[in-house]
């Protein structure tokens, strides 16, 4: 079979998006009903702004971060760059609401932010010829094939920051090799978090790579809403079970596992008083889906939503509290005893669980981390979090970490997991800066 060049593949994946191009945004439209935000500037989406709009604005970084997690570590970098070069002016750019939301507050005066254009070539040239950044930072994973092409094209050089590349990622990358191969290869410099993520970006085309950590060990969590997390926890006067950052079907397997646990010859291996569990689901849409199913296994529940600062007599009293909040998991870190990995339960690959170490909230993971492998293995390692075989093992496990002077110990080697990894957002802001003018 002829194998497509480079650019053959890359028209043929840019007429099929073209093709798209009606879907997405009516699935933007469709997603603004729960989330309004998603209807805000669609134009942006197509590389296109009003006649009104900023004129070029050369000589910005540019920076993508297209969600929560990645705009989150972005924030241990900007502030990082702020610091070496006090005149840095930012593009933030991002692709879900989330990431808009959070990028909001790394604003600074001559800022700009603006939604990332769909990867169509007219989009991606329209938004450089917008903005004219000096250098561009794409975040983690985000490797947009014409993005990248025209970036060369116009002589801005790229840098992947935090970059990550699963085993799974890269085979599944390799049967696109003729598209994805020369954007990574049009990257200037590659910042990996780990020495195998950056075996397998080299093996994906990648020159340079330089090993520089994870910047999410740099991201430090809030402590004013640790120190609530921690009030809520003693006003409950039992202990709290988190599963944090749950995926669709995730909760339907806990709940089930919860109950088993608590009925039968499993009830004896439940601690008095019997722990809160707190689900907190990974996507906002999914809030009211999660509270109808603990309602339908008959459970008290208790929505974060339904109070402010302090939980009411009622919830203190709840079998489960549902996180229908966003931007508060130092607050849900700081209240539970132990927390379960979401996304490690479905084979989804994981989330980030540094930030449960930052907040010395031992973890329980299951058998899917993919996306965080090394991590996971670093944190198995120094004791801050234990891995389990399915959702039942997990809430076992849970369980028997309850006792204080388990809790404790596992708490105490998450703390110092999260101590000892820092330092990626410097040695990447100097990496940065070496791309910027003088």
């Amino acid at each position: 079979m002829t194998r497509w060049s480079g650019g053959a593949a890359r028209r043929a994946y840019s007429a099929l998006l073209v093709l798209l191009m009606p879907a997405y945004v009516l699935r933007l439209w469709w997603r603004g009903r729960k989330e309004p935000l998603y209807r805000h500037a669609i134009g942006e989406r197509l590389g296109r702004y009003p006649a009104d709009s900023a004129l070029p604005s050369r000589g910005r970084l540019w920076l993508h971060a297209v969600s929560l997690g990645e705009t989150r570590a972005a924030a241990a970098l900007v502030d990082a760059l702020r610091a070496r070069r006090p005149d840095v002016r930012l593009l933030l750019t991002h692709g879900t609401a989330t990431g808009m939301e959070a990028g909001r507050e790394l604003m600074r005066d001559g800022d700009l932010q603006s939604w990332l254009p769909y990867d169509t070539p007219g989009g991606v040239r329209r938004f450089l010829a917008q903005f004219q950044p000096a250098v561009g930072v794409l975040m983690e994973t985000e490797v947009w094939p014409n993005l990248l092409y025209a970036a060369q094209q116009a002589s801005v050089p790229m840098v992947l920051a935090n970059a990550r590349l699963s085993e799974k990622s890269l085979k599944k990358g390799e049967r696109l090799d003729a598209l994805i191969r020369p954007a990574v290869q049009s990257l200037q410099l590659v910042l990996a978090q780990t020495e195998r993520d950056a075996q397998r970006l080299r093996a994906a085309g990648a020159d340079p790579v330089v090993v520089s950590g994870n910047l999410k060990f740099d991201v430090r969590p809030d402590a004013a809403q640790l120190q609530q997390g921690r009030a809520w926890r003693a006003a409950l006067q039992r202990p709290v079970v988190l599963a944090a950052a749950t995926r669709e079907g995730e909760e339907a397997m806990l709940l089930a596992a919860w109950a088993a646990r608590h009925a039968g010859a499993d009830r004896a291996a439940v601690p008095e008083p019997s722990p809160l569990l707190l689900i907190v689901p990974r996507h906002p849409q999914r809030f009211d889906e999660v509270a109808a199913l603990v309602g339908e296994a008959g459970l008290h529940l208790a929505r974060r939503s339904a109070w402010a600062d302090a939980p009411p007599p009622d919830a203190l009293t709840a079998q489960v509290w549902l996180g229908d909040s966003m931007r508060e998991m130092a607050l849900y870190y700081g209240c539970a005893d132990v927390a379960l990995l979401g996304g490690s339960f479905a084979p989804l690959g994981g989330q980030n669980l540094i930030e449960a170490a930052a907040c010395g909230c031992p973890m329980v993971l299951g058998p899917h981390t993919f996306n965080f492998a090394e991590a996971a293995e670093l944190s198995i390692a120094a004791g801050a979090a234990v891995r389990t075989a399915d959702m039942p093992q997990a809430v076992a496990r849970a369980l028997s970490m309850l006792k204080p002077d388990v809790r404790e110990r596992a708490s105490a080697d998450a703390l110092a997991f999260a101590a000892a990894h820092g330092g990626a957002a410097d040695r990447m802001a100097d990496a940065v800066i070496g791309q910027l003018p003088r």
